[in-house]
C-alpha cells in the first residue's frame, strides 16, 4: 500500500513537472533590424501605426514592424530620452533632456505641435488616462512635470527628490516612480500633485525600469543584477530575484504573466513568471552587450531591445566609443 502511494506520488509529480517545462516559454531572437543611429535610451511600441520608435541622442528612429523599414531622423533635438504614444497613436512626446523640454509631435507625420517646459534634465515619460496626464520625471532635477495631454499645457510639478528613472501608473490616481540614487520607489497623489509614501527597495542597487501589474497590484523594480517584485499597496518587497547586470528597462506581459529584464552589461534578458506568491526566472537568453532598455508589443508578446557593438574609449578612463553602423533592433519572440 505504502509503495503504491510513493509510486502515485512521484508519478503526479512528475506530471506536474513535465507540464510546467510545457508551459516554460521559449523565446529566441528571431530578428536584428540594422538602423542608422547613435547613443540610445527608451524604446516604445506604437501599436496604432505598428511601428517601434527609439529615442537616440538627436532624434528618433521609426521600424515599421510589417516590413522592417526605417525611418530616422524624427524629432530633432539635443539629448533625447523617450518617445512616447499619446492619445491612441494620434500624437507621440519626446523627451529633450538637452532644451529641458518635452515635445508633442504628430503620430503619422512626426511635425512639431507644441514644446513644452519642463524641469532639469527631462528623461523618462509615462501617461496616465485615468487623469489625462503626461508625467516628465526630470532626473537631474528631481521633480515631475505633470502636462494635459489634450491642451498640452503644464498643469503641475510635483516635488520628488533625487535621480528620476521610469514611472509607471495604476489607472486610479496614483504614479509610482524609482528613484535611483535612494534606492526607492516614490509613490505619489497626482490630484493632490505630493508624494504620499516612499518604499524602501531592500534587495535593490539603482532603480532603473518599473512595471506594473495591475492584477496582482504589484509593482516590478529593475536593479542593476536583480528585480523587486513590490507590494504596490503597503511597499513590502515580497521577492527579489537575480535578473543580470546593467539592467535599464522592464516589460510586463500581462496577458501572459511574464516580465522581461534586460541587461546590457551581461548581453541577457531574463524571462520571469510573475506571480504575487512566488515569481521565477524560467528563461535567460543571450541578446547582445548593450542590449539594456526594452519595448513590448502586447499583441504579439515579442520584445524589443536596441543594441550596439561598442569600442575602447577615445581617451582612457573615458566611455566606450560606440561602433558606427553597427546599431541594430535586436527582435525576440517564440
Amino acid at each position: 500500500m505504502i509503495a503504491s502511494r510513493v509510486a502515485a506520488l512521484c508519478l503526479a509529480a512528475m506530471a506536474v513537472s513535465t507540464a510546467a517545462a510545457a508551459a516554460t516559454p521559449v523565446y529566441r531572437v528571431i530578428d536584428r533590424i540594422a538602423a542608422p543611429g547613435g547613443r540610445w535610451d527608451y524604446v516604445r511600441v506604437d501599436p496604432a501605426h505598428n511601428r517601434v520608435l527609439v529615442a537616440h541622442g538627436t532624434s528618433v528612429t521609426a521600424v515599421d514592424l510589417t516590413t522592417n523599414a526605417v525611418t530616422s531622423g524624427l524629432a530633432p533635438g539635443l539629448l533625447l530620452h523617450d518617445t512616447m504614444p499619446v492619445g491612441v497613436g494620434a500624437e507621440f512626446v519626446v523627451t529633450d533632456g538637452g532644451a529641458g523640454k518635452a515635445m508633442f509631435m504628430d503620430g503619422k507625420t512626426g511635425a512639431l505641435i507644441v514644446a513644452v517646459q519642463a524641469g532639469k534634465g527631462p528623461d523618462a515619460a509615462a501617461y496616465d488616462a485615468h487623469s489625462g496626464l503626461v508625467l516628465v520625471m526630470n532626473h537631474a532635477g528631481g521633480d515631475i512635470t505633470l502636462i494635459d495631454a489634450k491642451t498640452h499645457a503644464a498643469v503641475g510639478t510635483v516635488e520628488v527628490g533625487g535621480d528620476l528613472e521610469a514611472a509607471t501608473v495604476d489607472g486610479a490616481g496614483k504614479a509610482f516612480v524609482n528613484v535611483e540614487n535612494m534606492n526607492e520607489i516614490a509613490v505619489v497623489d497626482l490630484a493632490a500633485r505630493k508624494v504620499t509614501a516612499r518604499y524602501a527597495l531592500t534587495g535593490c542597487d539603482g532603480p532603473t525600469g518599473l512595471a506594473y501589474d495591475a492584477a496582482d497590484q504589484m509593482l516590478i523594480a529593475a536593479c542593476d543584477g536583480s528585480t523587486d517584485f513590490v507590494d504596490a499597496r503597503t511597499g513590502k518587497v515580497l521577492q527579489t530575484l537575480a535578473t543580470g547586470k546593467g539592467a535599464d528597462g522592464v516589460a510586463f506581459d500581462p496577458h501572459q504573466k511574464l516580465a522581461f529584464v534586460p541587461s546590457g552589461r551581461a548581453g541577457t534578458l531574463a524571462v520571469v513568471a510573475v506571480s504575487r506568491g512566488k515569481s521565477a526566472v524560467v528563461q535567460t537568453l543571450q541578446t547582445q552587450v548593450s542590449a539594456r532598455t526594452i519595448g513590448l508589443d502586447e499583441r504579439t508578446g515579442r520584445v524589443y531591445l536596441p543594441s550596439a557593438e561598442y569600442g575602447p574609449p577615445a581617451a582612457p578612463g573615458g566611455r566606450p566609443t560606440l561602433v558606427p553602423g553597427s546599431f541594430h533592433l535586436i527582435v525576440v519572440g517564440k
